[in-house]
């Protein structure tokens, strides 16, 4: 294991106990999964991602992406391309909004829903509209802020160093890069070397972001990259003791965890709403078991929380 995985990463007035982090996931890493995910071990999670522009219209449903449960440190992280509102928001509801200690902004999404406005990763096409955006909202908030980018629009469109700089000179806390595209979106590998550039070019923290899915991959990035935190992602999703650096358990211990997560998902959102949504993360916890595609599939045709469970217990009993 490295060094670097023994120290605590401090943020500001921050001090985290693990720098190894939840990444934001629209429609995932709502406040149920953060709190299975802090419960091992997150050092910080991050919101779904919230529009500045929802908040500052005061949409309920956005509102909704903002609860809080029994988690680590929690960063809101807001998306939008309008500097003033940006700023507005974080004035009028952030500052004092004791849920969150801190704020990032995404200018990193590939969603063609949200860079068709100019948001997400659009804004890595108009540096200039990014640098306004991090000046209003860096001078606004009174906690930390991150910025979470990619590599650039395309190939021909590399600019996250520069980008870099901007949130340096302009006094974020700390950055996160997603080394891929935007037309990348989520495929090919993750370019670590650039991680590493971006480390080397900075004064301020960075966080290294792309196909981390077991602990060795954990060990290889902080070593390869000597970057100062990592954000866990999808490889969280199939297992989130890799906040604990550990291998995907048993079955068993899955199942258990599975169990728990749906009887989270029920109190928070309603037995129908929690049913439907954990049918994902079940696919995800069971990947990899003998026979859980057919698992899987009983799994998917049954719309109440007992039954769900008495899926699984039949299949531990078969085992």
């Amino acid at each position: 294991m490295t060094e670097i995985l023994k120290d605590k990463l401090e943020i500001g007035k921050l001090k985290l106990d693990n720098n190894l982090f939840m990444a934001p996931m629209a429609g995932i890493t709502d406040r149920a999964f953060r709190e299975i995910v802090s419960e091992l071990g997150s050092g910080l999670n991050f919101t779904e991602m919230v529009s500045a522009k929802g908040l500052y219209y005061k949409d309920k449903k956005t509102k909704t992406l903002m609860d809080k449960g029994d988690e680590t440190l929690l960063f809101i992280q807001i998306f939008g391309s309008d500097p003033d509102i940006m700023a507005s928001i974080v004035k009028d509801y952030l500052n004092s909004d004791d849920r969150f200690q801190g704020i990032d902004i995404n200018m990193g999404c590939p969603a063609p829903k949200i860079v068709k406005n100019g948001d997400g990763s659009a804004l890595m096409r108009n540096l200039e509209l990014a640098r306004r955006v991090i000046d209003k909202v860096v001078s606004a908030s009174e906690k930390p802020v991150s910025v979470k980018f990619r590599l650039g629009w395309d190939e021909d469109n590399i600019n996250y160093l520069e980008l870099g700089k901007i949130c340096e000179e302009l006094g974020v806390s700390f950055v996160t890069l997603h080394p891929r595209t935007r037309n990348a979106f989520y495929s090919g590998e993750a370019d670590w070397d650039a991680i590493k550039k971006l480390k080397n070019y900075l004064s301020i923290p960075v966080i290294g972001n792309g196909d981390v899915y077991k602990p060795k991959d954990i060990d290889d990035m902080f070593s390869k990259t000597n970057c100062d935190g990592i954000l866990l992602a999808r490889g969280a999703l199939e297992n989130p003791y890799l906040f604990s650096r550990m291998e995907k358990p048993d079955i068993v211990t899955m199942i258990k965890l599975i169990k728990l997560h749906l009887n989270l998902k029920c109190e928070y959102l309603g037995e129908r709403v929690a049913v439907t949504q954990m049918r994902k993360h079940i696919a995800w916890y069971l990947k990899g078991f003998r026979n859980s595609k057919e698992l899987k599939n009983k799994i998917n045709t049954v719309d109440k929380k007992e039954l769900v469970e008495e899926v699984l217990d039949e299949y531990l009993s078969s085992i």
